[in-house]
């Protein structure tokens, strides 16, 4: 008896296995504004669904590094679901304030760029599965706003 368990155990494992699964990929880190006090970074997550049916998204987690410091991270919960065979784009807004930039000034260096890691934690809710958390990063390199661009509106939409 306890061999036929097995056997159903290993069907199943390696059914599931084979299921598959929703991709995702995650864009660079932009700049989507900025006010005299902070800037709102930007990225999106694009997942695919391979399913017939929505999938609903537990959470989606992030973490914005710099310099091998955490900038910012945060949890957004119940985002909504997945369409059915079909791309969903979820967008990550960041709010960085300027005077936590100041102190990354090592790494922000004379050519007024920040080296970034986005790390991205996406949790669905996958049928027969559970939970299941499909990580993402990004690495890249952002060109901050100057001076002139926060004091003579060159940026994006923000309060000036």
């Amino acid at each position: 008896m306890s061999s036929l368990i097995d056997k159903a155990k290993e069907f199943v494992a390696e059914k599931i296995a084979q299921m598959p699964k929703p991709e995702a990929s995650l864009a660079s880190v932009s700049i989507k504004s900025f006010t005299r006090d902070s800037i709102l970074f930007h990225s999106e997550v694009a997942v695919l669904n391979p399913y017939s049916h929505s999938i609903p998204i537990c959470q989606l987690s992030y973490a914005l590094k710099s310099a091998g410091r955490e900038v910012a991270s945060g949890t957004m919960p119940d985002p909504g679901s997945l369409t059915a065979n079909a791309e969903t784009k979820l967008e990550i807004s960041v709010k960085v304030p300027y005077d936590f930039l100041i102190s990354l000034m090592r790494d922000i260096g004379r050519d007024w760029d920040i080296d970034y890691e986005m790390q991205v934690g996406l949790t669905i809710d996958l049928p027969i599965i559970g939970d299941f958390t499909i990580p993402l990063s990004t690495k890249g390199e952002i060109k901050l706003p100057t001076l002139s661009d926060l004091f003579c509106g060159g940026g994006g939409g923000g309060d000036h």
